[in-house]
């Protein structure tokens, strides 16, 4: 049965075409769909059978002995605060290590982290017991300084090292936009705008937008500004590079351009300078608590005009001149206490009263932005404010008009125009990217 079953086999290798084509007729002819094969299935397992049988060995990889563990490693950030010493600054960083706070105590570069000017920000690596394995300090010397320092103290074994670094500041630009519901500052902040970038936009579109008068509900604005990094982190914010502003339907553009070897400044985008030879107000970022004109005085509780404007601020809040001017007076003046009296072109002054601190002394140079002292509460005031006064020929005017009054700066020049033009479509671009960006998160 075998050796038949072997010759079959011989049979259909050798003649496969055949065998094919009389299966195909043997279907279509009969009608066939299937055949069995029964008697081949019983032959084949009634063929003999051996087993065989092999021991493998299998090597089983001990995890611990193949890989060495990583260290649990907890990163925190903090930014030091005032009344910081090196035990608080540390607990905050959630650091138990006794050898490290005693290098940062004796290492003259790290005494500087907790002491001197706050703010500073401070990144910590720490393991799972609270060993510090890595300090990373960043602070800016100054606020407007292009560099910033860094300081990084390291574990190394059982002893410590310590660098100080002063590495370039890293420019990035961000976009933001808002729409006005209530006021231009309640929306800078739905828009997470920086205050220091909220300000000089109101700065600059002041002279064409009254902020409290002409706002209008819905009215919408774009921005492109420059953030300063430090390894990633933001440490300041620069300047408004471009912004967009429809007022009741009105659109108000603006771009900085800086030809090369001169001194930048804004412009709109048909190339007009924005210059102004007055700030809006002598504060960054402020809120009027009081008018010009005639009022109920807080102090004497009577009606008495009011000859300027107060601003309503923290004590300590920065005060800067709106322009150019020479120092008049600086020093204590009854009511006004410590007050600032600035001589301006064109017979026109300017004053900045209850001051908490005058940084500036009679007969000295100001440009316009420069400090000029602190906002306090010295003299006959209720509170921490800034009382400002505008005063033209001699007579008191309206200060909140004051940004209005004064005339914008000189076109571009011609030979600069190209290089204005693609910086006023790239900006273009950016302002409306700024849009779409809201809109889809809008959506």
């Amino acid at each position: 049965m075998i050796e038949r079953l072997h010759t079959w086999q011989r049979w259909l290798q050798r003649h496969p075409r055949r065998v094919m084509a009389a299966l195909g007729a043997l279907l279509l002819g009969t009608g066939v769909t299937a055949f069995g094969t029964g008697p081949l299935d019983a032959a084949i397992d009634d063929l003999p059978r051996r087993q065989l049988t092999e021991t493998v060995e299998v090597a089983f990889a001990d995890p611990a002995a193949s890989a060495p563990v990583a260290p649990f490693i907890l990163y925190r950030t903090d930014v030091t605060r005032r009344d910081d010493t090196l035990a608080t600054l540390l607990q905050r960083l959630g650091v138990d290590d006794r050898a490290a706070a005693d290098f940062l105590r004796r290492d003259r570069q790290a005494a500087d982290v907790w002491r001197g000017r706050p703010g500073k920000l401070v990144s910590a690596e720490v393991d799972d017991d609270g060993r510090l394995q890595r300090l990373t300090v960043r602070w800016l010397p100054r606020d407007d300084s292009p560099t910033f320092q860094r300081l990084t103290v390291q574990r190394d074994g059982d002893t410590w090292r310590s660098r100080l670094e002063s590495p370039a500041l890293t420019p990035t630009v961000r976009l933001a936009s808002g729409t006005i519901r209530t006021s231009l500052f309640a929306a800078t902040d739905a828009a997470r705008l920086p205050d220091d970038i909220a300000s000089q936009l109101a700065d600059l579109f002041s002279g064409e937008i009254d902020f409290r008068r002409d706002l209008r509900a819905g009215d919408a604005f774009q921005v492109a500004y420059e953030a300063l990094e430090a390894d990633g982190e933001v440490l300041r914010y620069g300047r408004l590079l471009g912004a967009e502003f429809v007022n009741a339907g009105r659109r108000h553009q603006l771009v900085w351009f800086q030809a090369p070897g001169n001194k930048g400044a804004y412009y709109n985008f048909k190339g007009e300078s924005l210059q102004r030879a007055f700030l809006a107000s002598p504060l960054a970022f402020s809120r009027v608590s009081s008018g010009y004109g005639m009022r109920f005085h807080p102090v004497h509780g009577d009606q008495r005009a009011h000859l300027g404007v107060d601003y309503a601020a923290p004590t300590g809040t920065p005060v800067r001149s709106v322009a150019d001017a020479v120092v008049e007076f600086a020093g204590w003046q009854r009511g006004y206490g410590n007050v600032v009296i600035l001589q301006h072109k064109q017979n026109r002054k300017t004053l900045y009263a209850h001051l908490s601190r005058v940084d500036v002394r009679k007969g000295q140079r100001i440009e316009q932005g420069q400090t000029l002292g602190a906002v306090g509460a010295t003299g006959t005031a209720t509170g921490p404010h800034l009382h400002f006064e505008y005063i033209v020929g001699g007579a008191h005017r309206d200060p909140l008009i004051l940004a209005r009054d004064n005339a914008s700066g000189e076109p571009i020049e011609a030979r600069w125009r190209p290089a204005f033009e693609r910086v006023a479509v790239a900006m273009r671009e950016q302002l409306a990217a700024a849009a779409t960006l809201v809109q889809a998160s809008a959506e």
